[in-house]
Order: C-alpha cells, then sequence, then structure tokens
C-alpha cells in the first residue's frame, strides 16, 4: 500500500477558502473541504488511505476522499513518502538575453542624504577619490548602447535606465544618448524604451519638456512630507531639499501624462508611517505608484531598521495591502507597487533560482564603462563582469551563477518563501554581512509574513475580480531598480 505524505506547501486563508502555495512550483491552488482535510489528516501523521479514512470519521464519503487524494496527488501536493531531495542546482547554458542595462551617467550629487548607500557610511566604491570618472564620456555611453544591444541577443527590445549619482547632472549625455539608442536599435530591428531616477532637484522645465516628449519614464526619490523629507535627504549644507523639489515635481507630474510617474521612498527606524507618506505623494502630488523600500545599511547605523521596525513597517503595509485589495475588486486604481509586483510574480508563478537579474539579465555600467552585477555595484572591482568594450567574461559570469544560485544558501532550504525571495538582495546581503552569497536572515520572519499578506491579497482578487489579473498574463516583470 502506497504511503503518503504532504509536500512543501504554505497554507493560508482568503475569501473564506483554505488555499496552497505549492513550493518550489509557486502554484496556488484553492482547496475544497474534502482536499483540505485530506492536507490536514496526512499532517497529522496519517500515512496510507486506511489511515485517512479513519482519521476523516465519516465526515466525507469514501468517494469524496479518494476524489480529494486524487486531484491532490496530481497537482503534487502530496506524493509518496520519499527521502528529502538536494535542490537542484540548475544553471543557464547558454548566456540570457539583456533585457535591462542601468547606465551610471555620473556618480556625484548634489545631494547629500545621510542614509545614501552610494555615499554614506556603507559605500561600497570611492566616488570622491577613486579610479572611476565622475562623469560618463558621451563616447562610454555609445560603447554602453552598443553592448547592450548586442547583449539583447534576439529579444526585440531592451530597457535602458539612466543612473547617478543624480542622473540630471550628467543630462547632456543623456541627450545625446537616448537617439544614438533609438537610431543604433531600428538598425537593428529592436525597441529601447527609456527611463531614469532622479531626486527631482534639477527637474527645470527644458528638462521636464524633453522627458515628456521623449517619453522617458521617471522615478522620484522622495520620502514624503517636509518633516520626512529634510531629515536624511538634504543639501551638502544641512538645508532639507523639500521645498526645493516638491514644486519641480508637481510641474513633472503635470505635464508627463503619456507614462506613469513613480515615487521611491526609503523607510528608516525613524520613518516608519506608511500611510502618512503613502497619502501625502499620491493625494497631495498625484502620483501614480509610490513604492517603498527598507533602508540599505549596516544594523550598527541609528536609522537602520530593527526587529520592532520591521513589524511596524508589516502592520502599515498590510493596511495598504488590504486597501489595495479593494480596490483592485472593485476595479480601482491604486498605487502601492509594492504588493502589486509581489501578486504579479505569484500570477506568473515565478519560482526564482536568484532574488533578481543582477549578473544575468540586469546589469549596471559605471561611469568608466565597467560592467557590474548592477547599478549598485557600479564600479567595484570585486562585482566586475566585463567591459562594454570587451564585453562579458563568461567565466565570471559563469562562477557569480554557481555561487550565488539558491541551492547554495542551506538556510533557505527550509522556508516555503524561497520562490518569491531567493536569499534576497545581493547589495543588502554584502552591506550586512559583507558577502554577496549570504541569505538575509535578519529579515526572514518579515518576508515571509509579508508574502502570506500578499498571497491573500492575490487569492481574494482571484475570486472576486479574476478579470483584474489579467493585465499580467501580458506584461513582462521588470526589474526594479532603485
Amino acid at each position: 500500500m502506497t504511503r503518503l505524505g504532504v509536500r512543501e506547501h504554505h497554507r493560508f486563508e482568503a475569501a473564506g477558502k483554505p488555499y496552497l502555495y505549492l513550493v518550489p512550483s509557486a502554484a496556488v491552488v484553492g482547496l475544497d473541504p474534502a482536499a483540505d482535510m485530506v492536507m490536514q489528516v496526512l499532517g497529522s501523521g496519517a500515512k496510507t488511505r486506511t489511515d485517512l479514512l479513519a482519521l476523516a470519521g465519516g465526515i466525507y464519503t469514501d468517494q469524496e476522499m479518494d476524489e480529494a487524494v486524487s486531484d491532490l496527488l496530481t497537482m503534487r501536493a502530496i506524493g509518496p513518502l520519499e527521502a528529502p531531495q538536494p535542490m537542484p542546482k540548475i544553471l543557464p547554458l547558454t548566456p540570457v538575453p539583456l533585457g535591462t542595462m542601468v547606465l551610471n551617467v555620473t556618480n556625484q550629487c548634489n545631494l547629500a542624504c545621510t542614509y545614501c548607500y552610494e555615499y554614506g557610511e556603507d559605500k561600497i566604491v570611492d566616488t570622491e577619490n577613486g579610479a572611476q570618472p565622475k562623469f560618463m564620456s558621451i563616447e562610454t555611453a555609445k560603447a554602453s548602447v552598443d553592448f547592450m544591444l548586442k547583449e539583447a541577443g534576439e529579444a526585440k527590445s531592451a530597457h535602458l535606465t539612466f543612473f547617478g549619482g543624480e542622473t540630471l547632472l550628467n543630462f547632456n549625455v543623456l541627450k545625446e544618448t537616448i537617439p544614438y539608442a533609438r537610431q543604433r536599435a531600428a538598425e537593428m530591428g529592436k525597441d529601447v524604451d527609456f527611463s531614469l531616477t532622479t531626486n527631482a532637484t534639477l527637474l527645470k522645465p527644458d528638462v521636464i519638456k524633453y522627458l515628456v516628449e521623449n517619453q522617458v519614464g521617471v522615478t522620484i526619490s522622495f520620502d514624503g512630507p517636509p518633516e520626512v523629507q529634510n531629515k536624511f535627504r538634504v543639501f551638502h549644507n544641512g538645508t532639507g531639499s523639500y521645498d526645493v523639489v516638491a514644486p519641480k515635481i508637481k510641474e513633472l507630474l503635470q505635464k508627463h501624462r503619456n507614462r506613469p510617474v513613480g515615487a521611491r521612498v526609503t523607510l528608516t527606524g525613524g520613518n516608519l508611517d506608511v500611510r502618512t507618506i503613502y497619502t501625502h505623494l499620491t493625494e497631495e502630488f498625484g502620483f501614480r505608484e509610490v513604492g517603498f523600500a527598507p533602508v540599505t545599511t549596516s544594523s550598527k547605523r541609528e536609522y537602520a531598521l530593527d526587529e520592532q521596525g520591521y513589524d511596524t513597517m508589516l502592520t502599515q503595509f498590510t493596511a495598504l495591502a488590504e486597501e489595495f485589495k479593494e480596490a483592485a475588486i472593485e476595479g480601482r486604481h491604486h498605487g502601492f507597487s509594492n504588493v502589486k509586483e509581489t501578486i504579479q510574480e505569484i500570477h506568473q508563478g515565478m519560482s526564482k533560482a536568484y532574488p533578481c537579474g543582477a549578473g544575468i539579465g540586469l546589469m549596471g555600467v559605471s561611469t568608466s564603462g565597467d560592467v557590474a552585477l548592477c547599478h549598485r555595484f557600479a564600479g567595484s572591482d570585486e562585482h566586475k563582469l566585463g567591459t562594454v568594450r570587451d564585453g562579458i567574461d563568461r567565466s565570471v559570469q559563469a562562477a557569480f551563477l554557481d555561487s550565488h544560485h539558491l541551492a547554495n544558501k542551506t538556510d533557505c532550504s527550509t522556508c516555503w518563501a524561497r520562490p518569491v525571495c531567493s536569499g534576497g538582495c545581493y547589495h543588502e546581503a554584502h552591506t550586512r554581512y559583507g558577502d554577496t552569497t549570504k541569505a538575509n536572515l535578519h529579515y526572514c520572519d518579515w518576508i515571509r509574513a509579508w508574502t502570506d499578506v500578499c498571497l491573500r491579497v492575490y487569492a481574494e482578487i482571484a475570486e472576486k475580480n479574476p478579470a483584474w489579473l489579467a493585465q499580467f498574463d501580458r506584461e513582462p516583470i521588470a526589474e526594479k531598480v532603485s
């Protein structure tokens, strides 16, 4: 007689029904009462059909229980008992097309944000006295475009994000790069999509006009109301930046209507009023999308999030996610991008071997033309994969893929949230532990709790307004650049 057991999963409830999130397939399945009973009984020690029928206590007929077992076997929620198998390490056999290139056109900034990972206490690259040029030349920018289009392979489109430092300090190079990229892409039968991240201090009328006319997507690093923005996002003389950037942001939002403009908020230990910030940015300014990210820093910094800080952030996120859910069910827009991005990954069945596309389908280019894992490592010799002129060193890239695969992160091997997290951000791991191969164990509980929230939101939307999820059937997952 076949002995059965439950396979790795996370059970949750939504819309009054039980669901399973299956690991590692990342499938989400709803259970009828009989199937839910089977999962609970098997989980409590039953191993055979006889055990199941005995423990079920006559609540369901033999036929109902057999049908439930058959369904659960088909979806691989249960299966024959077997010894645990090591996670397979499946590596790409051929280079993955480069989908997103982040061009660090400058490593200089006109703000002096206390928590900045690029210039603060946890910086990786010396941008003042180091070997990297302070500004990218147009020659390097054009070579980067050629590199991007070549590495895009057979893909018909690529995404180019301009980054800094403060990106608009090198606006002239941006203006020359965009038409060059369009021309070269057209010659190769491709399209290029453009975006940039800015602190908004240099959003002059002519800059705004150019961004609108060229349909450049814009993300603004902006922390919220004056008392929040001015605490960390300051000029070099210590003056707060809110009064300078606020009118410029409003002008951009008024004129840039062909693409949604997003805000990217950094949360610190003393800045966790997510509700107030979100309301200020969406209602006072009119941002269509607002995304929040906890500060990346050593745990020793006074502005780092501690355990209580993560709990507070989860409570705030959960409340906003509930609002998002209700809006989606009613077919209304809601701009909380954190939950939308996770729901998209859940809907598309993402099961990651790597936490993001860094070093694979996303790469960062430094001001000199060095190619790094991502923009946060641009200019770091330790995290260099090649150059835009000489190409990628495939042996270095292969070693990176091998050493950073989820299968190496033993701490993640029993975590049900690993298909979504895969150990977390490399830069966060480097900052916290000094090693990009490490899993970010300091926020494991938070990731599991937040993923559970998103699963419940997703399942309830799927029950009450499944048509809303159709947008993700055709929309590829974009790499976040922050």
